[in-house]
């Protein structure tokens, strides 16, 4: 596949700055071009690299200035970012897809099967499920009985829908990721711990992506809910009974517990951590390594630390902890001389 630089930014409503003819079959890092390549910058510390890459062309801010002559085509928009994310996307669309069902996979012969759907060798799809028109399902995944699977999938080798759970449209469960485990619920006894039964369900609505080895276990009763849009990085294990509202963002290693609530639109950086039983307001950003103990009810702020604490209270408390050693040591001295004044006071 081939495109020219004039038809780049007819598709991403840019302006050319060179040679609209120029070509490009694949995309490259800004500091790893090479000539056929488009490329894009948006940051100015990758600025020195755009006067040394060999990319042919180059998506850049409407508004930036060059500091000096490039021989590379470039092609500005508004926001490069979301320009080469839309490129990326036509460019994956124009891949053509697996098709076919293989005989080496097993399907029970009371599932459902959609029209054009890929089974790859050694998939297993069990009673009564349902699979949705034109799904994608890789070697080795696993859809239990009863399980549905909606249209516009794609299951990677080794994810595992459990028994009765459902997956909407256009979803993407990457490699090892589990769907309907068994929630954590158990209870002390003389003996132990007894099992808790967990006899409900986890259901992913449309648009949804769940990385690789990502956990979303199914319910004691009832449902775990992943509304919308929700997109959930890698190693990321949400409890059962939760409900993570439309569009929220979940990064590596993010651990809910069971029957807290996240609303929409929220981000939980790397490790953010969320007590069970919580309520998340809607717009909630989460830093890294956060710790939320509790619930949070004003919507849109920004946290930080463990228990996690306004982004900026936290910052004014992070420099007094590292000074802590230095102000101790000034307390000692001050002491010290409080000491030696009450001394010479009382001769």
């Amino acid at each position: 596949m081939e495109f020219t630089a004039q038809q780049i930014a007819d598709y991403v409503g840019g302006k050319v700055e060179g040679n609209p003819a120029a070509s490009v079959s694949t995309f490259a890092k800004i500091e790893e071009g090479a000539k056929g390549a488009l490329s894009f910058f948006y940051d100015p510390k990758y600025e020195p690299y755009l006067y040394q890459t060999q990319s042919s062309v180059v998506l850049v801010p409407e508004s930036f200035q060059l500091s000096k002559p490039v021989q590379l085509t470039l092609v500005r928009v508004a926001n490069p970012r979301e320009a080469i994310a839309r490129l990326l996307a036509l460019y994956e669309s124009m891949k053509p897809r697996h098709k076919g069902i293989s005989e080496q996979a097993y399907i029970s012969p009371s599932a459902k099967i959609g029209e054009d759907v890929y089974v790859a060798p050694f998939a297993y799809i069990g009673d009564n499920a349902v699979v949705g028109d034109n799904t994608e399902i890789y070697s080795h995944v696993s859809i239990g009985d009863n399980a549905v699977i909606g249209s516009d999938c794609i299951l990677y080798a080794n994810s595992t829908v459990y028994h009765d759970c459902r997956v909407g449209n256009s979803c993407i469960l990457h490699s090892g990721c589990v769907i309907g485990a068994d929630g954590f619920g158990f209870t002390p006894s003389a003996d132990g711990y007894d099992k808790i039964p967990q006899i409900g369900i986890a259901i992913l609505e449309d648009d949804v992506e769940i990385g690789a080895n990502a956990c979303v276990d199914r319910a004691v009763m009832g449902a775990t809910i992943i509304r919308k849009g929700v997109k959930i990085d890698n190693l990321v294990q949400i409890g059962h009974n939760v409900e993570v509202d439309s569009h929220t963002v979940l990064c590596a290693q993010v651990g809910i517990a069971g029957s807290t609530k996240v609303g929409q639109w929220c981000t939980f950086t790397g490790q953010v951590g969320v007590a069970g039983h919580a309520t998340i307001a809607d717009h909630t950003i989460a830093g890294a390594q956060s710790g939320i103990a509790g619930s949070v009810r004003k919507p849109g702020q920004t946290l930080l630390g463990a228990p996690a604490i306004d982004a900026k209270q936290f910052s004014r408390a992070s420099v007094a902890f590292k000074n802590g050693p230095a102000m101790m040591q000034q307390i000692r001295e001050l002491q010290k001389e409080v000491a030696d004044l009450k001394a010479q006071l009382s001769k």
